[in-house]
Parts: structure tokens; sequence; C-alpha cells
């Protein structure tokens, strides 16, 4: 091979590696590009379950993906349910961040687990909005109703439902999970209308949010105390005090029950007179209220315009915070709550099992 012939194959090969660094540099610019810029077009939405309440999947979730796309029309919803486990929880929030998600829109099945899930996902510039239970670790908003407010409603309604008996009365508390910091602020806030109102409470448990220990917890006050142990029950939610009506019924008890949520279930359950009363924490503007957050968060602006309030949790101080007002639903004012705000339809409470019942209370 003569001299001119490798001067040629020499430039040559050096044109084409230097064509094909340059190539892989465009390539792992491209890569870095994508990775810093996330999913920003995305809002993570994680609820915690599914089975002791139909809250989550009936209004939650349609209400917030609504309000996101009204508010951001080329915005999705990431959403899924940790059907009641913390663990699976972790692993859908991890995969929102592992995929760029950059607002998580959060539910905390167990909100004293979610510190070090939620310090490291701000470290990676991603915002979390704690909804209806606050979420230990940094979160950069949190929306709910104030929740000792509520338990004062749901004890000072049991009060209510005992009247001029109230005074001589012992009651058995099932409260909810203690993993949840939501249920210690019912459990004050009942104590708070409670005590001092009735006679003792004898027997106080945790029903975990499940129908089936607060049915347990229930059958075994009734063996403890007897049936003329106790006047009335305050369960926590309307999915336990479902199973504790139907406890108390099996062992031919009829006495006051109160609940939370709003559930179908529990309206029907008032209006038949087997439920003295349910708390009803309006759930649109909840969400719409959590989707203004997260749009907010993810278009950089600032969340005090929404979120009025500051909140502590256990482990930050100063959280904006949006909190709004639940209400007492009884028998007499269905009409005027639920019905009123479209949240049911009297033909949804007043089927055919309810149907004399409904015509009694007036409903229409």
């Amino acid at each position: 091979m003569n001299a001119t012939m490798r001067r040629v194959l020499v430039g040559t090969a050096a044109v084409s590696m230097a064509l094909s660094l340059a190539a892989c540099g465009k390539a792992g610019a491209d890569k870095k590009d994508s990775a810093s810029s996330g999913d920003s077009k995305s809002i993570g939405l994680l609820l915690p379950e599914n089975a002791s309440s139909t809250r989550y999947e009936s209004f939650d979730r349609p209400f917030i993906e609504a309000k996101v796309s009204a508010l951001c029309p080329d915005c999705k919803v990431r959403y899924s349910n940790a059907e009641g486990s913390a663990a699976k929880q972790k692993q859908q929030f991890d995969t929102l961040i592992a995929e760029g998600v950059k607002v998580i829109v959060l539910d905390a099945f167990d909100a004293k687990s979610t510190q070090a899930w939620v310090k490291e996902a701000a470290a990676k510039g991603v915002k979390v909005v704690a909804y209806d239970r606050l979420a230990t670790g940094p979160v950069a908003a949190y929306v709910s109703f104030d929740n000792e407010k509520v338990g004062e409603l749901q004890g000072q309604a049991l009060v209510d439902a005992l009247g001029a008996k109230a005074a001589d009365a012992n009651i058995v508390m099932i409260n909810g999970d203690e993993a949840d910091p939501n249920a210690a602020l019912f459990k004050a806030g009942a104590h708070k209308a409670l005590d001092g109102k009735i006679k003792k409470v004898v027997y106080e448990q945790s029903g975990e949010w499940k129908p089936t220990v607060a049915g347990q917890k229930t059958g075994a006050a009734i063996t403890q105390l007897g049936k003329d142990g106790f006047q009335a029950v305050y369960s926590a939610n309307d999915g336990m005090a479902g199973a504790i009506i139907t406890q108390l019924k099996a062992a031919g008890l009829s006495i006051p029950v109160g609940g939370q949520d709003a559930g179908l279930d529990a309206i029907q359950r008032i209006v038949a007179g087997d439920q003295a009363y349910t708390i009803y924490k309006a759930y649109k503007p909840l969400a719409d209220s959590a989707a203004e957050l997260a749009v907010s968060l993810l278009q950089g602006k600032d969340v005090k315009t929404v979120a009025t309030a500051t909140v502590d949790s256990d482990t930050d101080k100063g959280i904006p915070a949006k909190l709004l007002e639940p209400k007492v639903v009884t028998k007499a004012n269905i009409n005027d709550t639920v019905i009123a705000d479209g949240l049911y339809k009297a033909s949804d409470v007043c089927t055919a099992d309810y149907a004399a019942a409904c015509a009694a209370a007036g409903l229409k």
C-alpha cells in the first residue's frame, strides 16, 4: 500500500469515528434532557383503599380527574389504589417518581410511614399534596377537613341522639386505625364532645377501618358488658357502623350508632332508623381543592392562593393547607345536605326497600 492510499484510509476512519462519537454524544444528551424534564403533564393520584369505604372510587377519584382536566386539558392523572396496603402504596409512589411524575396527590394509607418517601421525593423535585390525611414528611400542601371538628360533630350528634338519656348513658367507642392521624383527631374531638355529657366510655377499641374488625369488637363489648351495659356506639366511619349495627341487631339491640363519610348505604340506614347520623364531608370541594393545588404546583404557581391556612405535622411545621367544613347528616336534613348538593338523588336513596321510610321522612 502506498503512502497516498494510507492517508486516505486513515482520514476516512477518523471521520467515521468522529461521526460515531458525535452520534453517541447526541443520543446521551437526548436521554439526559428527557430524564431531567420528567413527566411534566402528569399528576399522580394515590388513594388508600376501596374495601371499608366506597367514597374513593365513587367520588374522590372522578372528581379529581374531572377538575384536573378542566384546569389543564392536556394534563393526565396517573391513578393507583393501595387496596389497604402501605407496602403497595410505597411501590406505587416509587413508580411514579421513577417515571418522572413531578406532582403526586397522596392519601396515605399509613401516614406515619411516609416521611422517608416524601423527603426523598422532595430531594428529586417532586411535590406531594397530602390529601385528606396529613402525610409525614415535607409535603408541599395539604387539603382536608378540620378533622378534630369532625370528631366533635360525631360526639355531639351521639349525645343529641341519646337526648335526655345521655347523662346516664355508657358508650362504646370503635375508633379508626391508629396508623391514620385523622383517626386520632376524630377520637380527640369525639371525647371533647362526649366527656362530661355522658356517664362513661366503658369500652374503647380500634376497628382499624375494617368492618369485620369493628363487628368483632362490638361482639366482644356485648359479651363483656352485657346487653344492658351500654346505650350507644360511636363508630369512626360508616363502613364500620354498618357492621356494628349488624352485630347489635343479631344481639337484639337497637341503640344509637353514628359514623361518617355519608355513604349511600349509611344514608339509607339513617332513613330506615338503623343509624342515627353520619358526617358529610363534601367530596367535590375537597377533590377540587386537591386538583387546584396539584395543577398550581405543576405549573410553578404559588399554592397559597388556594391554601389559606397552615398546619403542623409530626415532622414539619407551617404546611400550606386548605381546611373545609364538615356537616352532620340526620334523617331531618338529608334533603338539605347530600341531596341538595347533588351527591345523591332521592331516587338513589329511595329504592324499593326504603320507599316507605323515605315517604315518612319526606325525601323527594
